[in-house]
């Protein structure tokens, strides 16, 4: 009781305030005097209630030893007596009529909400979760990649695994490579897993309907098996850099059936995925017959792109190799920092791709080494160009297979990330 003068009183000083309508100077609930004299011209101080009206209020809730306050409790509940003849109770509503309290156990017959068998589209909705074990995620993490991302966290870069699963589908062996790659992204700091590249180009899998069917449930497999993590794919769209040419369109939907752009974009829609790489080495060659060069050609991609509304649905990434060439770079400083307009700045600027994954070090199929950097980490005249973006590092990403390292995974990663922010760390 004695705490109750004290919270009316501050109830009563609550409701004074200050505001900004164009009262007159000599308007009686001004209280201008107590601004302090360097406040400015536009602002102006009115009572929603003066001291005066705020004493009145709070004598009314003091008054007779706060009478007022204790009458003032919530509404009474209503009641209903359904024994009373004018109360028309239906018998088959549920319930038995009774209060229970929380955590009692249901009423025989009553239905608890249960769980769905099947979404519209006919896939299961309700799927049992099947985590990784702690013990799953310690040996993971004691593996080459687990270790290669264990080590780029602690150089300051974000971490994706990134991983082929479409092989393993085609083996039907997805739940058990889903697993083992969820046991690596189950690790503190990682951020997701990029589970296929090429996903339509590389002829893996063969229809469309194969390609729909297979990106579903690794999605599903994956979001089962380590939840909270985003997921990722690769592919090309090869009939986006056509533009508005309908000639193009058509033959280049022709040549690649399986890249549909509309069925890409379902992917999003849907939530398959949650970051697209979008590659751009096809964008220099692809449309010479029409005369739309490489400039242009990524123009109409990203065009596209934002036309298609995929960067609402979600993370759109360009994909480069073209910084890359056999033992090391091959661009001048001068050619480096023009690659550096054309491949990293313009996807950027055309606010469509929000970020931008470099290839720094592949093998092509004779086992030549492709790099971006000399041998053995040595810096290179386009490694040097690429040092300058420290204003867009945390828009730059790299690719890293610790089973082939340059020279140690410890050295390796503290050398990109001199200029990549993220990783995609290979599952091995």
């Amino acid at each position: 009781m004695r705490l109750r003068p004290l919270i009316v009183i501050g109830l009563a000083l609550s409701m004074l305030g200050i505001g900004i309508p164009a009262w007159s100077a000599d308007d009686p609930r001004t209280c201008n005097e107590l601004l302090s004299s360097d406040s400015p011209a536009y602002v102006m101080c009115t009572w929603l209630a003066t001291p005066e009206e705020a004493a009145d209020i709070a004598a009314f809730w003091l008054a007779n030893d706060g009478e007022n306050m204790k009458n003032a409790g919530p509404n009474s509940a209503v009641e209903i007596d359904c024994s009373e003849a004018e109360n028309a109770c239906d018998p088959s509503l549920e319930g038995d009529g009774q209060m229970h309290d929380v955590g009692d156990p249901d009423v025989d017959g009553a239905e608890d909400g249960g769980t769905p068998d099947n979404c519209p589209d006919g896939t299961k909705c309700h799927v049992d979760p099947d985590e990784v074990s702690q013990a799953e995620a310690a040996a993971a993490e004691k593996t080459t990649s687990g270790q290669s991302a264990k080590t780029a966290r602690e150089d300051g870069m974000r971490v994706w695994i990134d991983a082929e699963l479409a092989d393993d589908w085609k083996a039907g062996k997805l739940a058990e490579a889903a697993k083992k790659v969820a046991a690596l992204a189950a690790a503190p700091g990682v951020v997701g897993v990029r589970f296929s590249s090429q996903v339509g180009y590389n002829n893996v899998l063969q229809s469309a309907e194969e390609i729909d069917k297979f990106v579903t449930e690794a999605s599903h497999a994956l979001r089962q098996a380590v939840p909270g993590r985003k997921l990722a794919l690769h592919t090309v769209v090869p009939v986006l850099g056509c533009g508005a040419n309908e000639e193009c369109k058509a033959a280049v939907g022709k040549k690649y059936p399986l890249l549909d752009p509309d069925k890409i974009g379902a992917w999003l829609e849907k939530g398959l995925v949650d970051q697209l790489g979008l590659d751009n080495g096809h964008l220099s060659t692809e449309y010479a017959t029409w005369k739309i060069g490489a400039a242009d050609a990524q123009r109409n991609q990203w065009i596209q792109v934002r036309a298609r509304a995929w960067d609402a649905w979600a993370h759109v990434a360009a994909e480069d190799a073209g910084f890359t060439g056999p033992g090391s770079s091959p661009l001048t400083a001068e050619q480096a920092t023009k690659a550096i307009t054309e491949r990293i700045a313009q996807p950027l600027q055309a606010d469509a791709a929000e970020s931008v994954i470099l290839w720094t070090r592949w093998q092509d199929g004779k086992g030549a080494v492709n790099r971006v950097l000399g041998d053995k980490l040595a810096d290179s005249p386009a490694w040097e160009q690429l040092k300058k973006l420290s204003a867009i590092k945390a828009r730059l990403a790299t690719i890293y297979d610790p089973a082939t390292p340059e020279v140690d995974a410890a050295s390796d990663l503290k050398k990109l990330s001199e200029v990549f922010s993220t990783v995609y760390v290979r599952a091995s």
